[in-house]
C-alpha cells in the first residue's frame, strides 16, 4: 500500500512539473539592447501554443512609434525548458523614424517558474551574417496566468497580421561602408560638367579638427541616385550609387585655405528627381546632418571653416 501511495505521489509530482514546464500561453514584458550606452527598448508580447516539441504563435512589439506583429515558429524542450524561435525581423535599435531597418534574429529563452510567477528570460540574437551590426537584445517576459485568455490566444495565432513593413537588408547591406580614399581621380566628362554647373552653398560648418569624416546616404526612398564628389574642386569619386549603405570619406582639410569646399555633383536624377542625399559629418565627437539636393544645373556645396 505504501509503495502504491509513493507511486501516486510521484505521478502527481511529474504531472505538476509537466504543467509548470508548459511554455504555451500569453507572455508580456520589455526588451533592452545589450549595450552600455543604449536606452532604446522594446515592449514585447508573445503568444504561443505547443505541439510536443514544436511551437508556433505570434510576437508583437512596439519600438519608438512602430508596431510590428509577426508569425513565429520554433522548438521547445520541456526537460531543459529551452525555447528557440527562428528568423524574427526585429527593427534595428539605431533606426531613425525616417529610415527603419530590420535585423534578422533568433529568440532564445529559458522558462523560469516560481511560486509568484512564470517568466521567459533570454535574448534576441543576431544571425551570424549580421553579428557586427545587430546587438543582442535582452528580455524578460511574464506569463499571464488567466486561463480565460486561451481562446484569445488561439484566435490571435489564427488571425495574426503584419501591420507594418520595413526594408529588410541583405548581408552586404550590413557590412562596413564603402570607403573612398582621399586622392584625385580623373574623369574629364564629369569634371567638365561640374565646371558648367552652379555651385550652391547649402551650409557652412565651423570645425575644430584638422580632419573630418563624411558619409553619404540616400535621403529618402532608394531610387537609383548616383553622385560624384568633389573636394576643393578636385574629383574624389564619380558615379557612386547612394543607398542605405554609406559612401565614406576620411578627409584631411587644407589648412592653407580659409575654407574647404565639399560638393555633390548629380550624375543622374534617379527615379524621383532631384538627386537627394543625407550627408553626415563627424568633427571629432560632434555630428552634423546635412540634406543635399543637386540637379543637372547646380551642385550642392558645403563649406568647412577651421575654428581659430
Amino acid at each position: 500500500m505504501k509503495n502504491v501511495f509513493t507511486l501516486l505521489l510521484l505521478i502527481a509530482s511529474l504531472h505538476s512539473i509537466s504543467q509548470n514546464a508548459s511554455v504555451g500561453g500569453y507572455w508580456y514584458g520589455n526588451a533592452n539592447v545589450k549595450s552600455n550606452n543604449s536606452t532604446n527598448n522594446y515592449l514585447v508580447e508573445l503568444i504561443i501554443s505547443e505541439n510536443k516539441t514544436q511551437v508556433k504563435g505570434v510576437i508583437n512589439y512596439y519600438f519608438k512609434n512602430t508596431f510590428r506583429s509577426l508569425a513565429v515558429n520554433g522548438n521547445y524542450n520541456s526537460m531543459t525548458r529551452q525555447l528557440i524561435l527562428f528568423n524574427i525581423p526585429v527593427t534595428y535599435h539605431g533606426s531613425l523614424s525616417s529610415m527603419e531597418v530590420d535585423c534578422m534574429m533568433n529568440l532564445a529563452a529559458k522558462l523560469r517558474v516560481s511560486k509568484e510567477d512564470a517568466r521567459l528570460v533570454g535574448f534576441f540574437q543576431g544571425k551570424s551574417e549580421y553579428r557586427y551590426t545587430c546587438a543582442d537584445i535582452n528580455f524578460s517576459l511574464k506569463k499571464e496566468a488567466d486561463a480565460s485568455k486561451k481562446d484569445s490566444i488561439l484566435n490571435a495565432i489564427r488571425h495574426y497580421k503584419e501591420e507594418y513593413q520595413v526594408w529588410r537588408p541583405t548581408a552586404i547591406d550590413t557590412l562596413a561602408p564603402v570607403t573612398v580614399i582621399q586622392r584625385k581621380v580623373v574623369n574629364y566628362v564629369v569634371e567638365d560638367q561640374f565646371k558648367q554647373r552652379q555651385n550652391e552653398v547649402v551650409q557652412e560648418i565651423d570645425v575644430n579638427s584638422d580632419s573630418i569624416q563624411v558619409d553619404f546616404y540616400d535621403n529618402g526612398e532608394v531610387d537609383g541616385d548616383s553622385i560624384s564628389v568633389f573636394f576643393n574642386k578636385q574629383l574624389l569619386a564619380f558615379n557612386r550609387k547612394i543607398s542605405t549603405r554609406s559612401i565614406h570619406f576620411d578627409l584631411v582639410l587644407d589648412n592653407t585655405k580659409e575654407e574647404n569646399e565639399l560638393s555633390m555633383f548629380a550624375d543622374n536624377l534617379g527615379a524621383i528627381p532631384p538627386n537627394t542625399a543625407l550627408m553626415v559629418v563627424y568633427d571629432g565627437k560632434k555630428r552634423y546632418e546635412v540634406r543635399l539636393s543637386s540637379n543637372l544645373e547646380k551642385n550642392a556645396t558645403i563649406r568647412f571653416k577651421r575654428k581659430k
